[in-house]
């Protein structure tokens, strides 16, 4: 990271490049990025603890947080080492946002051993299936509010309360929070067209009379626009 001579020659090549952290301090991360910040070349980095193998104890992920705050604009990895888990820390790095992975691999061969940071190829696999579980479980953006699904919406108007009448309500009823608890209670399943506490407004009239535990719908009150109207006769069971 502070070998300049082979720093110049690797920016010469004007090819993106990838850096991993070890044990670097800040400072020397500064300097590397601006390094190559002044000379337009691409640079991403990799957290990395340089530590093999790491243990579990040791990954210091947390890290990733530090180095996408520090660094925003540049794609920031995790170079890993561990050899107890190739699940848990990647379901972890990739939603602390890394973007970028490394590992080491190797394979049984003729009777040499494989160093215990090194990953087999059933290991690769179980690191790219928690890879995928990852990027499937954190979904879409965490720049803005996330689109909620036709499914979502119609879940939760399942649970949404509506409006009964506790007692018999004559035509001329003036809503007030002040009596509501009195003479109204809220209730699931929400009915066609009922109106829910949602819609409950302080000081509406009742155009008709409400017998007891009758839903309090839009035809009983007149301050619902048309197409406010239109979506609660579309809304609930």
């Amino acid at each position: 990271m502070n070998d300049w001579s082979l720093l110049e020659k690797v920016a010469s090549t004007g090819r993106p490049v990838i850096v991993s952290t070890g044990g670097g301090s800040e400072s020397a991360i500064d300097d590397l990025v601006a390094f190559f910040e002044k000379r337009q070349v691409p640079l991403a980095i990799n957290h990395c603890v340089s530590l093999y193998p790491s243990e579990d104890s040791e990954l210091e992920l947390n890290q990733i947080d530090y180095l996408r705050s520090r660094y925003p604009d540049l794609v920031i990895g995790f170079s890993t080492h561990e050899y107890h888990d190739w699940h848990s820390s990647m379901l972890i790095s990739y939603a602390k946002g890394a973007r970028m992975w490394e590992r080491h691999v190797d394979i049984d061969y003729q009777g040499v051993p494989v160093s215990s940071y090194c990953s087999l190829p059933e290991q690769c696999d179980e690191w790219f299936q928690a890879f995928h579980k990852a990027r499937e479980m954190c979904g879409g953006t965490e720049a803005t509010r996330r689109n909620i699904s036709e499914r979502e919406v119609h879940y939760l108007d399942a649970l949404v309360r509506g409006i009964y009448a506790r007692r018999k309500l004559e035509a001329g009823y003036v809503f007030s929070a002040d009596t509501f608890a009195h003479d109204f209670y809220l209730a699931v399943p929400l009915r066609k067209g009922q109106l829910s506490s949602r819609e409950m407004i302080e000081g509406e009239v009742l155009t008709q009379t409400l017998d007891p535990d009758q839903a309090l719908t839009v035809e009983h009150v007149e301050k619902v626009g048309g197409q406010k109207k239109a979506f609660l006769l579309n809304r609930g069971l």
